[in-house]
């Protein structure tokens, strides 16, 4: 590993262990994620998966199952910025879970180019989608 990769790896190391600790805000039950997305060495955005603004922090229903209207921490992260006079076009998003398929769709949408994520989910789709649209997919296990 060169100098810049090492450097780059202990960055993506510090931001994805923020993210971890982002991720306990969230009143979801069933799992806990954090996002953030950085941009020249700054933090622009962050999110973790929980209500829309407005409803009550319970994410999950009588049977313990997430209610649909949920957010993911990717999506919360990404409409935070919609909301900010901040660009995400060409930041880098770490997000404690890999994403799903529809988070994928708006992290290639929000011109993000590089996910870093701690957690492997049971489907790729997501990964699969943005190495497709050629993001840089970097895991980094945090208990390594």
């Amino acid at each position: 590993m060169s100098i810049q990769e090492d450097k780059q790896y202990n960055l993506d190391k510090r931001y994805i262990r923020m993210a971890a600790i982002w991720a306990e805000n969230s009143y979801c039950l069933r799992r806990h994620v954090g996002a953030l997305i950085v941009k020249d060495k700054m933090i622009i955005s962050d999110g973790y998966n929980g209500t829309p603004v407005g409803f009550e922090n319970i994410c999950e229903d009588s049977d313990g199952l997430t209610k649909p209207y949920v957010l993911h921490a990717e999506a919360n992260a990404i409409t935070k910025i919609a909301r900010s006079n901040n660009s995400s076009n060409g930041a880098t998003m770490y997000v404690t879970a890999s994403p799903c398929i529809e988070c994928a769709k708006l992290i290639i949408q929000a011109g993000i180019k590089r996910v870093v994520y701690s957690e492997k989910y049971r489907l790729e789709d997501g990964l699969n989608l943005l190495r497709k649209a050629n993001i840089e997919v970097v895991y980094i296990n945090l208990n390594e």
